[in-house]
């Protein structure tokens, strides 16, 4: 072997290398049997969720992993590959990929490392179920706004029932309510906040 071939696939181990560093996961898929307008559509896909898909010979995959977290995926390495980075979004090239695979059969997900843990094809199917980030925050804000919603509402009643009966003990007993309902609530949003 040439010394600018030895050359070129260390530069290639160290590109790959730097890749899986830089990213919060990679995912490990089998492409055979797929067109070039597919893979490109795939591409596309993935770098709208800031992820990119890549092709690399097996074996050098194999030493730019060797004594890291990605090292686990080297046992999935056979056959015509191709790894999936994911540069700001950990969940993002498992959630675009399994979209993907259920649209086109010939794409098979091996493997995935995702925040330095290795997954099983289980877990990389559960973890593809997930919101992306913009989707969880607005889960969270809609969690968080639930309670003030009811209190608001309450106090709401509490002042209506005040003007239209002016009557002191009504308005007592629909305070306890309201505050009930405020601590309940509270308490339900820590509960799903927990799960």
């Amino acid at each position: 072997m040439s010394t600018e071939a030895i050359k070129a696939k260390s530069t290639l181990v160290e590109e790959i290398n730097t890749k899986l560093q830089a990213a919060q996961s990679a995912v490990v898929v089998e492409y055979r049997g797929l067109s070039v307008a597919e893979m490109t559509e795939l591409r596309k896909n993935l770098k709208a969720e800031d992820s990119e898909l890549k092709v690399y010979k097996n074996s050098l995959v194999q030493r730019a992993t060797v004594d890291t977290v990605y090292e686990g995926l080297n046992d999935q390495l056979t056959g015509p590959n191709a790894l999936a980075f994911g540069n700001s979004d950990a969940v993002a090239p498992a959630r675009v990929i399994a979209k993907f695979a259920k649209e086109h059969e010939a794409l098979v997900i091996k493997g995935a490392v995702v925040e330095g843990k290795l997954l099983t094809l289980d877990e990389v199917n559960e973890i593809a179920k997930l919101p992306n980030r913009e989707g969880m925050y607005s889960m969270l804000l809609a969690m968080l706004k639930e309670p003030v919603s009811k209190v608001a509402r309450a106090i709401k009643a509490v002042a209506d029932a005040k003007e239209e009966n002016g009557g002191a003990v009504e308005a007592k007993e629909e305070t306890a309510e309201a505050t009930e309902e405020a601590v309940e609530a509270k308490e339900e949003t820590k509960e799903e906040a927990a799960e």
